[in-house]
């Protein structure tokens, strides 16, 4: 490990942390604060922070790395670049749904991200009313502005996921009507509905399905067939599943459910 020469955000030092760790699989407090040039007592914040995302596993003088087959929360730069072509068609898809004058809520996540993208590249959408949990999804819809409002939810930042979350998350969310939710998942079953690896981030998704009438499901086809630890809705609250890949058996299923689906990607046309 090199030790850095100047201070770096702490975002980013946790995040390298988080690589020593799954690299080298046992890493000490002592040899990171070396490494980072910070106290003991920073890095044993940065290592509960990171042990209660479930990356991590604290133990006596370091870290280790979650054990193969656990649970564990990609983080956001993670899954940007994980099928980020099918991502962005789907985002694009969704994008259709959308009309002028909407009010619409967009939940943080890598392939909402590339929804509010594919929003700003709209030139022809005005009036656009959009809330959102996500400061990446915020900061994509910049250039849009004053063609879109845009509304932050406020409440504590999670950096994982850059999104808000509780406390404070839900005060801005919980008092309007708007029209459309598009949201992320990472898990979506037959039998179990729509689930999310992180509590406090499904927390927020619920409460943007009682903040809306019509809910849109963005879920790249890696989330099909998987039940991750909260739950979010079941299948009948969801109007329609974007999501991307060939048919399958789970999509097979879904759809028996009565889950209306959009393809996109390999010659899919879209389902009505």
């Amino acid at each position: 490990m090199t030790t850095t020469s100047e201070p770096i955000p702490a975002e980013v030092r946790r995040e390298r942390m988080l690589e020593l760790v799954q690299e080298q699989d046992f890493v000490r407090i002592a040899a990171l604060a070396e490494a980072f040039a910070v106290s003991v007592v920073t890095v044993r914040g940065d290592l509960d922070l990171l042990e209660s995302q479930g990356l991590i596993r604290r133990v006596r003088g370091g870290a280790r790395a979650m054990q193969q087959g656990a649970a564990a929360e990609p983080s956001y730069e993670q899954s940007l670049g994980a099928a980020a072509l099918e991502k962005s068609a789907i985002a694009r898809a969704a994008a259709q749904h959308v009309s002028s004058g909407d009010s619409i809520v967009i939940d943080a996540g890598t392939t909402t991200t590339f929804l509010a993208r594919a929003l700003v590249a709209r030139r022809e959408l005005t009036d656009l009313t959009v809330f959102t949990n996500s400061t990446s999804a915020a900061h994509e819809l910049e250039p849009a502005i004053p063609r879109f409002s845009v509304i932050l939810s406020g409440g504590t930042l999670r950096p994982l996921q850059h999104s808000l979350v509780d406390p404070m998350a839900g005060r801005i969310i919980e008092t309007i009507h708007a029209d459309t939710a598009f949201l992320s998942c990472s898990g979506l079953h037959p039998d179990t509905g729509v689930t999310n690896i992180n509590i406090p981030e499904a927390e927020m998704k619920i409460r943007m399905l009682k903040a809306t009438e019509r809910r849109i499901l963005l879920a790249h086809s890696s989330k099909l067939g998987r039940t991750d630890l909260a739950p979010v809705c079941p299948l009948s609250e969801i109007g329609l599943l974007i999501t991307s890949g060939p048919e399958t058996p789970v999509l097979a299923q879904l759809r028996d459910r009565g889950l209306r689906i959009e393809r996109v990607g390999d010659g899919a046309a879209p389902e009505h």
